[in-house]
């Protein structure tokens, strides 16, 4: 009987693989906004002011993070909850796509929210006369509490790393 739950158990893990391939889809989606704020960029560009086209780049930059944060979610979950990837037939696929463990995936993911927020930080200094006081002190204390976490969470692992537990 032990067997028979142990092997229904380790199985449940496939009931993980369609949300990774919903993030596939999901991903098609930010590229579709992608190709659509480029082609907004691209259209206006030679009407746009300085600022308009930092304030572009900026969320073209945004939603290629955005699909980056997707990918390494796809990948490292993927890898370390379904399925083992086999990555020694495909020499060009990156290191990392194989070799993230569940620290670095928290690390990566924290970190790529992060420099997401701080984007977002970024494009509301640069509209400051938009935004109300209160929406920047919004801005900021979100940003800061990314930032802190982030600290927190490289810290502890740092410690867990350093007792003897890097995967714990």
């Amino acid at each position: 009987m032990e067997k028979w739950i142990e092997r229904g158990l380790v199985a449940s893990r496939w009931v993980l693989a369609p949300f990774y391939i919903g993030l596939v889809i999901a991903l098609f989606v930010v590229l579709l906004k992608f190709g659509q704020e480029l082609l907004h960029f691209v259209a206006g560009a030679y009407t746009l002011t300085p600022k308009q086209t930092v304030l572009g780049v900026l969320e073209l930059v945004d939603l290629a993070l955005l699909g980056s944060l997707v990918l390494i979610v796809i990948f490292s979950g993927y890898e370390n909850f379904v399925s083992k990837i086999d990555g020694a037939e495909h020499l060009s696929w990156p290191n990392w796509m194989t070799k993230v463990d569940f620290a670095g995936l928290k690390l990566k993911l924290l970190a790529s929210i992060v420099l997401i927020s701080a984007i977002e930080l970024l494009k509301g200094f640069m509209q400051i006369k938009d935004l109300s006081d209160r929406d920047l002190y919004w801005l900021v204390g979100v940003h800061m509490v990314f930032m802190v976490s982030g600290v927190l969470l490289a810290f502890s692992d740092l410690l867990q790393a350093k007792a003897g537990h890097p995967d714990d």
